[in-house]
C-alpha cells in the first residue's frame, strides 16, 4: 500500500529528532533547544484545549494532532531532571518511544486531512442527466390514504409474497394485544373469488401458529363489497395465549365442552351459579334450536370438570335445548336422607317424596293418579334396598288414609315390622293368592256399592261421597311366588286382572322383585299395565342387565342411562405408595343401598331414596289408626269364603282333583278370630282384634 510523501518525510524528521530530544537535556541544560521543545509543547497543550471546547466535529484529530509535540516535551522535561542518562538509560527509552508513536500513529499530516482517500483509478465521467419515467403504482401497495399501521401490514403481506393472491384493504390493531390484529382482504384481480387462502400461508407470514388464525366471511355492508372475492382474518396469538392460560368461564366451555367433538357439541355457555349451602355448582348452557335435543357424553364431561363418572358427582338434566349441568362437591348418592312423616304424606294431588334426584330435586312418587289409584314396580337385587323402598310407599298410603295390605313370599324381618302398620300380612305363595282373590272379589264389591248420591262410579279422590278407601296390595318377591307349582298360574293371572281393572275400583297392586321380565314370568300385559299406572323404581341393577331392564320398562335405547357404580365413595389416595410397600388395598364402602333410577317419563332420573330407621321402631312414619276394610265390604267377602286368616292352610291346599281351590271353609273364620285372641301381646294387637270381632 503507497504511503503519502508527507507522512513519509514526517516520520523521517521523528528519526531524526529522537536522538536530539534525548541528548540535548543531558549534554547542553541550558541550550535553547530545550526552550523551543518545551514552548512547543505548551502550545500543543492549547490546541488540545480548544479542540476539547469546541462544538464542531473532528476533536479527537485535532488532539491527535497536536499530540507529538506535547509528547515531546514531555520526554525533555523528564530527561531534563533525570540524573545522567536515568536508570536504564530511561532518556533514550522515552525519545525512542515518542518516535515509535509518531512513526504508528500521530504523524501530523495524516490527522490534518478529512474525508481524504487515494484514487487508484480516476472515476468515469457521469452521464448526461435524463428524465425519468415515473414508478407505476403497486396492486398491494394502493393510493388510499391508509393509516401508518395499515401500510406497514401492506408491505409486510407484499414481502410473504401476498398470500392467497389477496390485497390488505384495512388492519386493525387489537387494543391491548401488541400482536393481535384483523385484516380485511380482497382479491388482488378484480372478478376473482379468494379460493388459495389457509390459515397455514397466514401464520407464516406472521410468524404464528396454525391455531391463532381465523378466516371469518365477509357480509355485504352499506358502503362495503362483500362475497367470495373478501375474507375477514383475525391474528390472535396473544388473545388465544391468554385464553389458553387463564379463560373466562364461556372461553372456557367454548373449548372443552361446546367444541365439535366436545361433551356437549354445538352447546353455548350462559351461566355459572353456585349453591353454597348444597355444596354444588350449576353450569347452563344452551345449544341451538336446529341441531336438536342436546347429546352429552357424560364421561368426557366429567373429565373436563376435572372428576370421574364412578364418583357419582355429576349429574345432567336436559329441557328442551337447555343443559344443566351439576356439579357436587361430594356425591349426592352416598348421602343418607332421613325419611319423615311430612316427606312422606301425600299432597293434594297424591304425590310425595320417594327421594332425592342426583340434581338435587325431591324425586316424588304418588299414591293415585288420573286414571285412579296407582300400581307400583320396585325392582332392585338383595340388598338394594327394595324392602325400604316398599316401606316408604307403605307409609304414603297409610299416612293417605288407604287400606294396606302386604303379602311377602318367604319370611323377612323388614316386612314383618311393615306388616304390624299394615291391615293385613302374611307370609307364602298360598297367602299371596288369597289375598289376590280377596282383590278379584272386592272389585266386584266396590262396582256394585252406591256413592252418596246413590250413583255408582270409578274411584275419584278428589270426587265427595265415595263409600270405600283406597287399597294398596303388597307383593314382595312377586315372580318367586308366581313360579310356585300349585298356585303360581293363578297368583300371575289374578294379578294381571287386577292391574288392568283394579285402578277403577280405589285398588292398586304394588309389586316388588328382583326382575320385570317376561321370561322371567311376568306377562307382556301386566308389565305394562304397572309400567302406565305407576312411577317405576329400578334400584341397584347388575351393569350387565342395566339395559335390558329399561327395555322392559319400554325406555328408547338412547334413553337408558349408564350403569351406577360400584361405590360413591372417592378413592383412597397413595395406592402407588401401598403397592411400593406391599400393603392390601383398604376394603371398598358399598354405599348404594337405594340409589337407583326412577322412571315417570321416558328419561330414567337417578336418585337416592329415603331412609327408614327399622332399627329404632317405625311409629313415627305412620298414622296412629290403621284403616281397614268397610263393614259391607268384609260381609260380602265373608259371603264368599274370602275373608279369614289367610295363614291358615284349608282345603284349598289338598282339592278332590289334586288341584287347589278358590275360597276356604267356614272354619276359617272362627280359626281367624281365637288365633287372634291368643296372640295379643301388646295394645296395638289388642286393638286389631277388637277390630275384628266388631266386624269395623
Amino acid at each position: 500500500m503507497s504511503v503519502p510523501r508527507s507522512v513519509a518525510l514526517e516520520r523521517t524528521l521523528y528519526t531524526l529528532a529522537a536522538p536530539v530530544l534525548a541528548a540535548a537535556p543531558n549534554l547542553y541544560p541550558d541550550s535553547p533547544v530545550n526552550t523551543v521543545v518545551q514552548l512547543a509543547g505548551a502550545a500543543g497543550i492549547g490546541g488540545w484545549v480548544l479542540a476539547a471546547k469546541s462544538d464542531k466535529p473532528g476533536a479527537g484529530r485535532k488532539i491527535l494532532r497536536w499530540s507529538p509535540l506535547v509528547l515531546a516535551a514531555a520526554v525533555d522535561v523528564a530527561a531534563k531532571h533525570t540524573i545522567s542518562w536515568g536508570p536504564w538509560c530511561m532518556d533514550a527509552l522515552l525519545a525512542a518511544g515518542w518516535a515509535a508513536a509518531g512513526l504508528l500513529v500521530m504523524p501530523f499530516s495524516k490527522h490534518s486531512r478529512r474525508n481524504h482517500r487515494p484514487a487508484l483509478a480516476a472515476p468515469a465521467p457521469a452521464p448526461a442527466p435524463q428524465l425519468q419515467p415515473a414508478p407505476e403504482p403497486s396492486v398491494a401497495q394502493p393510493d388510499d390514504d391508509a393509516d401508518p399501521f395499515t401500510r406497514q401490514v401492506r408491505w409486510l403481506w407484499q414481502n410473504r409474497g401476498m398470500p392467497g393472491r389477496t390485497i390488505v384493504i384495512k388492519a386493525t390493531p387489537h387494543p391491548g394485544m401488541p400482536n393481535d390484529l384483523s385484516l380485511l382482504l380482497r382479491a388482488s384481480e378484480a372478478g376473482r373469488a379468494i379460493s388459495s387462502l389457509k390459515e397455514d400461508d397466514i401464520a407464516a407470514a406472521f410468524g404464528v401458529d396454525v391455531t391463532d388464525v381465523t378466516i371469518r366471511e365477509v357480509v355485504r355492508q352499506y358502503g362495503r363489497e362483500g362475497g367470495p372475492a373478501w375474507k375477514e382474518v383475525d391474528v390472535t396469538p396473544d388473545a388465544n395465549d391468554r385464553r389458553r392460560k387463564a379463560p373466562t368461564a364461556r372461553e372456557w366451555w367454548a373449548d372443552r365442552i361446546g367444541a365439535a367433538g366436545g361433551a356437549v357439541p354445538g352447546s353455548e355457555f350462559v351461566k355459572e351459579a353456585r349453591d353454597t349451602e348444597r355444596k354444588v355448582t350449576h353450569y347452563i348452557a344452551q345449544v341451538p334450536d336446529e341441531m336438536g335435543e342436546p347429546r352429552v357424553n357424560q364421561h368426557a364431561l366429567a373429565a373436563a370438570l376435572k372428576t370421574k363418572y364412578d364418583e357419582g358427582r355429576l349429574f345432567v338434566t336436559i329441557d328442551g335445548s337447555q343443559v344443566l349441568v351439576s356439579l357436587w362437591d361430594s356425591s349426592p348418592l352416598a348421602r343418607v336422607f332421613p325419611a319423615t312423616r311430612e316427606l312422606l304424606t301425600p299432597d293434594k294431588d297424591g304425590r310425595w317424596v320417594t327421594g332425592y334426584l342426583g340434581n338435587g330435586q325431591p324425586a316424588r312418587n304418588r299414591v293415585y293418579t288420573d286414571r285412579g289409584a296407582a300400581h307400583g314396580l320396585f325392582v332392585a337385587p338383595s340388598g338394594g334396598g327394595k324392602t325400604q323402598l316398599m316401606g316408604l310407599h307403605v307409609a304414603a298410603d297409610a299416612l293417605f288414609g288407604a287400606v294396606v295390605w302386604l303379602a311377602a313370599e318367604a319370611p323377612d324381618e323388614k316386612a314383618a315390622t311393615l306388616g304390624q302398620y299394615t291391615d293385613r300380612y302374611g307370609v307364602g305363595a298360598l297367602y299371596m293368592i288369597r289375598l289376590l282373590r280377596a282383590l278379584d272379589a272386592l272389585m266386584e264389591i266396590r262396582g256394585e256399592m252406591p256413592w252418596e248420591d246413590g250413583r255408582v262410579y270409578d274411584w275419584d279422590p278428589k270426587l265427595p261421597g265415595c263409600p270405600y278407601r283406597m287399597l294398596s296390595a303388597y307383593l314382595d318377591e312377586f315372580l318367586s311366588a308366581a313360579r310356585h307349582g300349585d298356585y303360581g298360574a293363578e297368583i300371575m293371572d289374578l294379578a294381571e286382572k287386577v292391574s288392568v281393572k283394579g285402578r277403577k275400583y280405589g285398588i292398586g297392586i304394588k309389586v316388588a322383585g328382583q326382575s320385570i321380565y317376561v321370561q322371567d314370568g311376568f306377562t307382556q300385559l301386566l308389565c305394562e299395565n304397572l309400567r302406565e299406572n305407576c312411577i317405576p323404581v329400578v334400584l341397584k341393577v347388575a351393569p350387565g342387565k342395566v339395559g335390558a331392564m329399561f327395555k322392559a320398562l319400554g325406555i328408547p335405547s338412547e334413553n337408558t342411562p349408564d350403569p351406577l357404580p360400584r361405590s360413591f365413595s372417592p378413592e383412597e389416595a397413595g395406592r402407588i405408595e401401598r403397592v411400593m410397600r406391599g400393603e392390601p388395598e383398604p376394603p371398598a364402602n358399598s354405599n348404594t343401598g337405594g340409589a337407583g333410577w326412577i322412571v315417570e317419563a321416558k328419561q330414567p332420573e337417578v336418585l337416592r331414596t329415603l331412609f327408614m330407621d327399622f332399627k329404632n321402631g317405625l311409629d313415627d312414619y305412620f298414622p296412629d289408626i290403621i284403616a281397614t276394610l268397610t263393614d259391607h265390604e268384609i260381609r260380602e267377602l265373608e259371603a264368599r269364603d274370602l275373608w279369614f286368616d289367610w295363614t291358615e292352610p284349608g282345603d284349598d291346599e289338598d282339592g278332590d282333583d289334586g288341584a287347589p281351590k278358590k275360597g276356604g271353609g267356614k272354619r276359617h273364620g272362627g280359626g281367624n278370630s281365637a288365633a287372634r285372641r291368643d296372640a295379643v301381646t301388646s295394645p296395638r294387637q289388642a286393638l286389631e282384634a277388637i277390630k275384628h270381632l266388631s266386624g269395623v
